[in-house]
């Protein structure tokens, strides 16, 4: 019998490019005119910048987000030379340089960023590309509205700038009723009347469904394109990205009385038969899903118990008819059945911190087939019955 480094895995994370396509595509569409970015920080949030970013260059996108220096250098060579890398967290002081010969377009977010910046430009004796953020209420990135006056008040503080966007960043764009977005609105429009005309950027994944007001000239989807649901709430519109598929260890049956995992926090009820998963927390599947997580075989929910361990977890199997597993068979974390955001529910957290901490240990698939079926279609696992 022939065996692959494949059958040696213990989890396969399978990323459905054709998905991230769709989703492009639909958010492109509710843009209309506005120009549709990416965001590809944190690896394009942990499902791999370098096979995500060619996929959307392919579909006119030229226009990328990151958070960090090194995330621009790294991205710089996967999409086109007209594209533009935009560096979130702008240079670190003395790195503007660095910034410069990579041709990445900082975010400039305080006066000592535009300083730096602008104190190259001069040096150079031309103007440079940059970015300016505003703080419109989130007290997290972007200038000041103390800041902002100095800018104002000394307009040659930007002489030096080939403006290429005014933006700020919506703190509760989920939750469509939050009046934090109005206001967020309103004093970025102030904000921008006070500076040299540019294109305006507001909306990220979720900020894009709160409608034309909010699009500007450019919106930044990051969560929406790897498949999180924008609206907290109502149904997702965006088709699902990855599933995640486990292997099984080992099978044994339990009696009454027994205790499984770290701490003995699951106590057995009656006979139960338990299965011990290749999956841990140093994959980046949170320990917090402890006795409260589900998986699937088919369309059997099994439920987690015990605590999740560094390297494994445990799964009540006694749904399904004895000898319906077996070592080697591989299970869904997630899928169909089970959706990241589901997770990150059960985990007390949010899709976001559960599609970046997805480990590096995974067998790694890439998909790019035939378009993806709607989330709410039934899908057949491989290896799985149905």
């Amino acid at each position: 019998m022939t065996t692959s480094l494949a059958d040696a895995s213990g989890a396969t994370l399978i990323v459905d490019l054709a998905a991230i396509r769709e989703n492009y595509r639909a958010l492109r569409r509710r843009l209309g005119r506005a120009a549709c970015a990416a965001v590809l920080k944190a690896d394009a949030y942990g499902l791999g910048a370098d096979r995500i970013a060619p996929v959307l260059a392919a579909e006119g996108c030229r226009h990328f987000f990151v958070a960090h220096l090194e995330e621009g250098i790294a991205l710089r060579p996967r999409v086109p030379e007209a594209a533009e890398v935009f560096v979130l967290h702008g240079p670190m002081p003395g790195c503007e340089d660095i910034a410069l010969a990579h041709r990445l377009t900082p975010v400039l977010n305080s006066l000592e960023q535009v300083e730096g910046w602008t104190g190259l430009a001069r040096r150079l004796g031309r103007a440079l590309p940059a970015v300016l953020q505003l703080d419109t209420g989130m007290s997290r990135m972007g200038l000041s509205p103390a800041e902002l006056d100095r800018i104002v008040d000394e307009p040659r503080r930007l002489d030096s700038l080939d403006l290429r966007l005014v933006m700020s960043h919506l703190a509760c764009a989920e939750r469509q009723d939050h009046p934090a977005n109005g206001t967020q609105r309103l004093r970025f429009d102030v904000a921008r009347r006070r500076l040299p005309q540019a294109p305006a950027a507001l909306a990220n994944s979720s900020g894009i469904f709160l409608g034309p007001d909010f699009h500007y000239d450019m919106a930044r989807p990051g969560a929406a394109l790897y498949g999180l649901t924008p609206v907290a709430g109502a149904p997702n519109p965006l088709r699902p990205v990855v599933r995640l598929q486990a292997r099984i260890v080992q099978l044994r049956s339990i009696a009454a009385g027994d205790e499984v995992g770290y701490g003995l926090t699951w106590r057995a009820d009656g006979p139960r038969r338990i299965a011990t998963v290749a999956v841990g927390y140093a994959d980046g599947f949170p320990r917090s899903l402890s006795n409260a997580g589900i998986a699937h075989f088919g369309d059997a929910a099994l439920p987690i118990v015990g605590a999740v361990s560094m390297d494994s977890l445990g799964l009540d199997v006694s749904a399904l008819p004895e000898g319906a597993l077996r070592p080697g068979a591989m299970v869904e974390l997630i899928g169909p059945h089970r959706s990241v955001d589901a997770i990150a529910a059960d985990a007390g957290t949010i899709g976001y911190e559960i599609l970046t901490r997805l480990g590096r240990r995974f067998r790694r698939e890439y998909r790019d087939g035939q378009p993806s079926p709607a989330p709410s279609s039934t899908l057949v696992l491989e290896g799985v019955p149905s």
